[in-house]
């Protein structure tokens, strides 16, 4: 097993060499317009898988597909000897879809946007069904603030008379 850090400067120095030669060496003219996005080695350092997109339609991507994957000795032989390793890794071409995918993310956040913007229409003159607040709460006793608040009353205490008054003595 090799060092991760090494065979991660492998794959970005591979990425570098192979887009060069694209554009330099392949004269196939089912070649596209290729763009190398990516390029990841095994720890092994023996298989290089490098990731690219096509700008184009389906025939387009097909084309340069069939063109790369005739090309891979010549891209080969260029990477061995531009690199200097004893060991050259076999390539291996994949579509990226990565493109793809955030294209049609964005088509459907486009589509959530439409939706919510629809919903924010058919609100604006809309009301509720029953109360605004359809929550029961506990009723709140006013009255029975305020009597706890006053001042007790003598009759209220109890059977007690009240203290005799001047008069009576």
């Amino acid at each position: 097993m090799a060092d991760p850090a090494r065979a991660r400067k492998l794959a970005v120095r591979i990425r570098q060499i192979v887009s060069a030669a694209i554009e330099t060496q392949i004269k196939d003219p089912r070649l596209g317009m290729v763009t190398v996005t990516d390029a990841r080695v095994t720890s092994d350092l023996r298989e290089a898988t490098v990731f690219y997109t096509v700008y184009g339609d389906e025939t387009a991507i097909a084309d340069s597909a069939t063109a790369l994957a005739s090309a891979t000795g010549v891209l080969r032989s260029t990477v061995g000897k531009q690199t200097g390793i004893k060991f050259v890794p076999s390539l291996e071409f994949v579509a990226d879809i990565v493109p793809d995918t955030a294209r049609e993310l964005e088509e459907a956040l486009e589509r959530a946007r439409h939706a919510d913007a629809e919903l924010a229409r058919a609100r604006e003159g809309a009301s509720y069904a029953g109360e605004p607040d359809p929550y029961r709460r506990p009723a709140e006793d006013d009255d029975e603030d305020e009597d706890d608040t006053a001042v007790p009353h003598a009759a209220d205490e109890g059977s007690e008379d009240p203290a005799p008054t001047r008069s009576a003595l």
